[in-house]
C-alpha cells in the first residue's frame, strides 16, 4: 500500500471517528429489567421511568438518542468499552463507582428496603422508618442491631453487583446468607416462591412487582439511603480526558446536567416519577 492510500485511509478513519463522536448523537445504555425504572413491554420495547426521562432529556439537549439494552453486571464495562455513551439504569451515585466513572447530578432518589412475603416472622420489626447511613447516630446503630438479630440464619436474595449486595456483604447486619441473581425479576420470583426469607432492593422495585403480580409482598424494616446506598440516581458517563473523545465525554456531562436542571424546573421529572412510582422521587 503506497503512502497516498495510507493517508487516504487515515483521513477516512478520522472522518468516521468524528461522526461517531458527534455530541448530537448519543447512545444510552439501560438494563430493561428493573421496573419501574426500566423494563420491557410485551413486544420487547424498552419502557419505564428512565426510558421516558432519557427521551425528554434528549429533546432538551436537541440530541438524537438511541437507547440500548445491556445486562446489569456488564453495564459499567460496556460504557468504558464505548458501546454506549451514558448509563440510565437506576444506577446510584456511590463513591466506589466514582472511582471508575463520573455521574451527572442526581435526577431521582432511590431508597432501599427489605421485602418479605406476608405472614413472615420478619414483619413488624421495630426500627426507625428510614435511616441514612451517612448520618450515623443512635437510630442507625439501633436499626442495624435489630436487623442483625432478625436476619441471623436467614437467606436474603439480591441482584448481583448492586449497592444492595454490597451492603449485605459489608457485615453491617452481621453474617447473612446472601443469594445472588442476575436480574431483579429473578429475585422477585424466588422471594414469592419461598426460596428467600427476604430480599433487598429499591423499595419501588418491590411495590411495582406486588402491584403487577398480585403477590402479597410487603416491605419490612427501615428504608435505607446514604453510605453504601449512594446519593440518588444519576447518569453514568465516562470520565473526561484530554483527547477528542474525552473532551466530548466532559461536554456530555455538562449537557446532561443542564438538561436535568431544566427538566426539574419544568416539572418533567416530578410528573414522570409520579406516573411510574406513585410519588415524586425527583431530587
Amino acid at each position: 500500500m503506497n503512502k497516498f492510500k495510507i493517508l487516504g485511509l487515515g483521513i477516512l478513519i478520522s472522518f468516521f471517528l468524528t461522526i461517531s463522536s458527534n455530541a448530537d448523537s448519543i447512545k444510552i445504555g439501560t438494563e430493561g429489567a428493573y421496573p419501574p425504572w426500566n423494563s420491557k413491554d410485551a413486544s420487547g420495547n424498552l419502557i419505564g421511568f428512565e426510558v421516558e426521562l432519557a427521551n425528554e432529556l434528549c429533546k432538551i439537549m436537541k440530541a438524537e438518542c438511541t437507547i440500548v439494552e445491556q445486562d446489569w453486571d456488564g453495564m459499567i464495562p460496556a460504557l468504558l468499552m464505548r458501546k454506549f455513551d451514558a448509563i440510565m439504569a437506576g444506577m446510584s451515585i456511590t463513591a466506589e463507582r466514582q472511582k471508575t466513572i463520573t455521574f451527572s447530578q442526581g435526577y431521582a432518589d432511590e431508597v432501599a428496603s427489605l421485602a418479605v412475603m406476608k405472614g413472615s416472622d420478619l414483619e413488624g420489626m421495630d426500627t426507625p422508618e428510614g435511616i441514612n447511613l451517612s448520618l450515623g447516630g443512635s437510630d442507625v446503630k439501633k436499626a442495624l442491631k435489630t436487623l442483625t438479630g432478625a436476619l441471623a440464619g436467614k437467606t436474603v436474595c439480591v441482584q448481583t453487583a448492586t449497592i444492595h449486595q454490597n451492603f449485605l456483604d459489608s457485615g453491617d447486619v452481621g453474617s447473612v446468607n446472601v443469594r445472588t441473581y442476575k436480574t431483579q425479576d429473578e429475585v422477585n420470583l424466588d422471594l414469592a416462591s419461598g426460596r428467600c426469607d427476604a430480599a433487598l432492593a429499591a423499595a419501588v422495585a418491590f411495590t411495582d412487582y406486588a402491584d403487577k403480580s398480585g403477590k402479597p409482598v410487603v416491605l419490612v424494616g427501615p428504608t435505607f439511603s446514604g453510605g453504601a446506598f449512594g446519593n440518588g440516581v444519576g447518569v453514568g458517563i465516562r470520565q473526561g480526558g484530554d483527547d477528542a473523545i474525552g473532551k466530548r465525554d466532559a461536554k456530555l456531562l455538562k449537557d446532561f446536567n443542564k438538561a436535568i436542571d431544566k427538566a426539574r424546573k419544568q416539572g418533567i421529572i416530578s410528573k414522570l416519577a409520579i406516573k411510574h412510582f406513585g410519588f415524586d422521587a425527583s431530587m
